[in-house]
């Protein structure tokens, strides 16, 4: 039998534009729904009803019989989000997969704790390395929230708790908790959520961007704060003021990945935020504390890492406390650890580097610049590397005392 299902480039104009079936345009007399197919994505049609009810669909055949999955009514899904949905689904399909389980969790199970353990589950996880900042956020701003369900989440009421949390926690928290819930409610729409996204149009706060690094006068009093410090601290912070890198690489830094006689640090693409390898390069003062630490390393009980724990990583995780002392002896405020990787690229800038030496020393991943990247070898870069540690080094020192005058 010859399929009689109209077929339309359907856009939000033409689906504005379509009618419902009536008694007269519809066979037999008693109107039933009308179905339209989308020309660009196979398998997605909008089924109009008598009452003028518009809902998208995914027609597809499953385990030799046709299923529908119904992707949400317009215009509270457009069709651009339709067709996304049609895609996603789609996919998963033609992997065998059923997406009806997910989807009947998301109708049945609609408070908003249940829908972050989806997404965490099924987006955070596979495809965000911060997804434990996800979980924290969760936690702390959204704990009251946790029975309500989907459909009783009101714009007023994420607009109130972003005003709030810009208020009380900063621009930073609030517009990271913004992106959260957008991105929930967005999965919670893939799964066949209709109810609308409640972060859409919440208006993100300004966020200045950071400029903190440690000035001459206060790495002075950032080297006398950490010179009274315990081990590990004192190399820890030194070596990630020294490499400008990330937290997390100096924490989880291997022996192995180390080559002291050539001063070289190779993080591995598992380890790079970029996804690719990254090398860096190690001052001289650099190299001088890996080399001491080496020497009283424990041999009885080698560790593979530099800055090694009886965690389950195996390595030190933590440094909050340890760094709250420091700025607290220091007296320095509104400095994050962060601020010491940017602290060599300013200092980098100060003694005369340009902007693709700094951006290679660091490990930064621009497009625009990624063709110079490739050109340059590591000697200008060890240069201003040992230039700017070496102008650190000396500005943190105490100054000299002038021999007193003869008396007369």
């Amino acid at each position: 039998m010859k399929n009689t299902t109209p077929t339309l480039r359907l856009t939000d104009a033409i689906v504005n534009k379509l009618r419902p079936p009536t008694a007269e345009t519809a066979a037999p007399a008693r109107p039933r729904p009308a179905y339209y197919r989308d020309s660009a994505t196979p398998g997605l049609q909008l089924r109009v009803m008598p009452s003028g009810v518009k809902t998208f669909v995914l027609a597809r055949r499953m385990g030799g019989r046709p299923v529908r999955w119904t992707l949400g009514q317009f215009p509270a899904v457009s069709t651009a989000q339709a067709r996304r949905q049609a895609v996603r689904l789609a996919g998963q399909v033609s992997f065998g997969q059923d997406p009806t389980e997910e989807r009947r969790k998301v109708r049945e199970e609609s408070t908003l704790a249940e829908l972050f353990t989806l997404y965490l589950e099924g987006h955070a996880k596979p495809h965000k390395r911060s997804w434990k900042a996800d979980v924290d956020q969760f936690d702390r701003y959204l704990a009251p929230w946790r029975p309500r369900k989907l459909s009783t989440l009101r714009h007023t009421d994420v607009a109130g708790l972003h005003a709030t949390i810009g208020r009380d926690n900063g621009h930073y928290a609030a517009n990271r908790l913004l992106a959260l819930l957008s991105g929930m409610f967005n999965f919670a729409a893939g799964l066949g959520y209709a109810g609308g996204n409640p972060a859409k149009g919440v208006k993100k706060f300004k966020e200045l961007t950071r400029d903190r690094f440690l000035h001459a006068d206060e790495l002075r009093a950032f080297f006398a704060a950490l010179a009274v410090e315990p081990d590990p601290w004192p190399d820890l912070f030194m070596l990630s003021l020294l490499t400008g890198a990330r937290r997390a690489n100096v924490l989880g830094m291997k022996w192995a990945d180390l080559e002291l006689t050539r001063g070289l640090w190779r993080i591995g693409e598992a380890e790079s935020k970029s996804k690719e390898p990254l090398l860096c390069v190690l001052a001289p003062a650099a190299v001088d504390i890996l080399q001491r630490r080496a020497e009283t390393a424990d041999k009885g009980k080698p560790s593979q890492y530099v800055f090694p724990s009886w965690g389950k990583k195996g390595h030190i995780t933590e440094p909050k406390g340890a760094w709250r002392n420091i700025l607290s002896r220091a007296g320095l405020h509104d400095l994050h650890l962060h601020d010491l990787r940017r602290t060599l690229g300013s200092w980098q800038a100060a003694c005369g580097a340009s902007l693709s030496i700094i951006g290679r020393s660091l490990g930064h991943k621009n497009v625009a610049t990624t063709a110079i990247y490739a050109r340059l070898d590591m000697d200008p870069v060890r240069a201003s590397v040992d230039a700017a540690a070496g102008a650190i080094m000396a500005a943190g020192r105490p100054p000299v005392a002038l021999p007193a005058l003869p008396a007369d």
